[in-house]
């Protein structure tokens, strides 16, 4: 686990949002993938899609189903299911990646082979003119890494400092622990009773 590389995450990620882009990339390992899951989770986030060195069309990033639709499509496969594996030809001036799902279309990313030409592209997302992510930094460091148990993070996250770590106090605000079942949010872990190393906070 390189904290390294999470601390150039975190500080990429701050910058873009001051920046007011609307997408950008990191690099893609398995903690990057998780703490991006977990930003998308907890909202600070609009879309996690891996692809390549150039950034995904604008349509994955948009056409966001409502959970209507969704249901709708998941009851059409159900009661249908030979329509999630279409074996017509695609049309004139379709690709061989859009594939039609009744009306639907799924689209298909281009991930590169080579694992070094992979990119984890993010949604930024604002509010009222304002970045939802404004602030990301490390818990841990490289020379000090930082363990907590279940009672500490308790008080963490009832916005009181334990184990030199100050307390959850910014409205929105997470931290993100790395435990035995994975990379989960502070208020999670406490209701699992698990402790783990601080990775960072955000808010």
């Amino acid at each position: 686990m390189s904290l390294v590389n999470l601390a150039h995450v975190c500080s990429h990620l701050q910058n873009a949002s001051k920046a007011r882009l609307g997408l950008t990339s990191i690099p893609v390992s398995k903690m990057h993938v998780n703490i991006a899951l977990g930003l998308q989770r907890e909202g600070f986030l609009s879309s996690v899609t891996l692809g390549g060195p150039t950034p995904p069309k604008p349509f994955l990033l948009q056409a966001q189903h409502d959970p209507e639709q969704l249901d709708k499509m998941a009851d059409k496969l159900k009661e249908e299911p030979w329509h999630a594996y279409p074996t017509e030809a695609p049309e004139k001036g379709k690709s061989n990646t859009e594939l039609a799902l009744g009306k639907e279309l799924v689209h298909e990313v281009h991930v590169p082979e080579n694992p070094a030409r992979r990119r984890l592209w993010l949604g930024l997302k604002y509010w009222q003119n304002e970045p939802v992510l404004k602030n990301m930094k490390l818990v841990s460091k490289p020379t000090r890494r930082i363990w907590l148990t279940s009672e500490d993070l308790g008080k963490i996250t009832r916005t009181r400092e334990s184990s030199y770590v100050k307390g959850l106090t910014h409205p929105g605000e997470c931290m993100f622990i790395t435990t035995d079942r994975g990379i989960l949010e502070a208020r999670e872990c406490v209701e699992r009773r698990l402790g783990g190393m601080a990775l960072c906070r955000v808010w």
